[in-house]
């Protein structure tokens, strides 16, 4: 299972409908893409368990993305048997700890804060996280890439007539061939690629045409869109996105999905900022607070 679930999705200050912002994204274990003010709460209302929590990351470091941190360590440290927590940061993170760290009592030993940079940082069993820069304000930026490997799926039926069985299986894989009764049998004979899911998080940024480049092909693009287009010098100004800005990423980037988040509060509702971003890349939806995606694997 693949799932991402929209924790908060406000901009800036949280509403009566709206958290700051925080993801969770779970796949083989769960992640945290941003924490924002009230992130543990929102956790508990969605029945995702803070002691599951296995890293976070987050993209920079004003407080409406790391607000909610510091109170979702302390209560892993007080309710769970954890020793460690792994936070994946940019640089400053860890002098932002120091001065809270001596007050709360914590071990430094129980904070693994590894500081972020562009390329991957971290592996999975099956799938990596990148992390990839983004233009927001004087801020030390990054937005987020999930991508799983491609992994190689067996057409059973044929491998079982040409004589495929047990550890040739294996064998194929490796070599890229086998014997099978005298005749060479390919791997691409009787196998196909699945093409593994990839999901991108922009953090907050500016419209910048290279994150289309990163995001290319993903089955989901999670893109800020703080204001509509008649605010789109403010957006600027302000080093942040219209939700036409992030349409046109979508569609350059030939993205599958578009979810719109960090929602400024002057709107009640993020339908009109969808409607424009649906005149360019129809698969357009704002995320409120509690949204759930799930992505299935390619099927042939």
């Amino acid at each position: 299972m693949l799932k991402v679930t929209f924790l908060g999705t406000s901009a800036a200050v949280p509403s009566a409908s709206r958290a700051m912002p925080a993801i969770a994204l779970k796949y083989d274990k769960l992640f945290l893409w941003d924490c924002g003010e009230g992130c543990q709460r929102e956790m508990m209302r969605r029945g995702i368990g803070y002691g599951g929590v296995d890293a976070i990351f987050i993209t920079h470091l004003h407080l409406d993305h790391v607000m909610g941190i510091f109170g979702l360590i302390e209560t892993i440290r007080m309710n769970t048997e954890r020793e460690k927590i792994t936070i994946f940061a940019p640089r400053g993170f860890e002098r932002m700890l120091s001065g809270i760290s001596p007050t709360m009592g914590w071990d430094p030993s129980f904070l693994d804060i590894r500081e972020i940079e562009e390329g991957e940082i971290y592996r999975g069993k099956d799938y990596s996280i990148f992390a990839f820069r983004v233009k927001h304000q004087r801020s030390n930026a990054f937005g987020f890439v999930f991508l799983e490997d491609d992994k190689n799926k067996f057409y059973e039926a044929k491998a079982k007539k040409l004589g495929l069985k047990g550890r040739m299986f294996t064998e194929i894989q490796k070599k890229g061939f086998v014997e099978v009764g005298g005749k060479r049998v390919e791997l691409s004979d009787v196998s196909w690629v699945r093409r593994g899911r990839k999901i991108v998080y922009t953090g907050d940024t500016v419209y910048d045409e290279g994150i289309a480049k990163t995001a290319m092909g993903a089955d989901l693009l999670i893109h800020e869109a703080t204001f509509g287009e008649d605010l789109k010098e403010e957006a600027e100004l302000r080093g942040h996105s219209t939700a036409k800005q992030a349409a046109k990423i979508a569609d350059m980037g030939e993205v599958k999905r578009l979810v719109l988040t960090h929602i400024s509060g002057r709107y009640r509702n993020g339908s009109s900022l969808a409607r424009e971003a649906r005149e360019i890349f129809p698969d357009a939806v704002a995320a409120v607070d509690g949204t759930e995606i799930e992505l299935t694997p390619e099927k042939k």
